[in-house]
């Protein structure tokens, strides 16, 4: 494994793990909570639809909306790094 090949696994790891905040409060999951009009709202209303009303904890809604509220936690954080990591080693070996 190169130089440059380290150097952008590093790189894809620290993006990724500073990205992932970002998308969450891009697409809704904020700390106030689920924003009005968002995708994460319209992800919320259909989970509630097919829940008969309610959002199952647990769900893919659920986790995003604790993540948003709460931060990521450092172990979501490592996995959100080594897919990164990953993504942008292979990334490399194709450029």
């Amino acid at each position: 494994m190169g130089l440059l090949m380290l150097l952008a696994a590093g790189a894809g790891a620290a993006g990724a793990v500073a990205a992932a905040p970002v998308v969450l409060a891009t697409v809704g999951f904020t700390s106030a909570g689920i924003a009005v009009g968002s995708y994460a709202a319209s992800m919320m209303s259909a989970a509630a639809v097919a829940n008969g009303g309610g959002v199952a904890a647990g769900s893919l809604v659920a986790v995003l909306q604790a993540a948003g509220a709460a931060g990521i936690p450092v172990a979501a954080q490592a996995a959100v790094g080594a897919t990164g990591a990953g993504v942008a080693a292979v990334l490399g070996i194709l450029i």
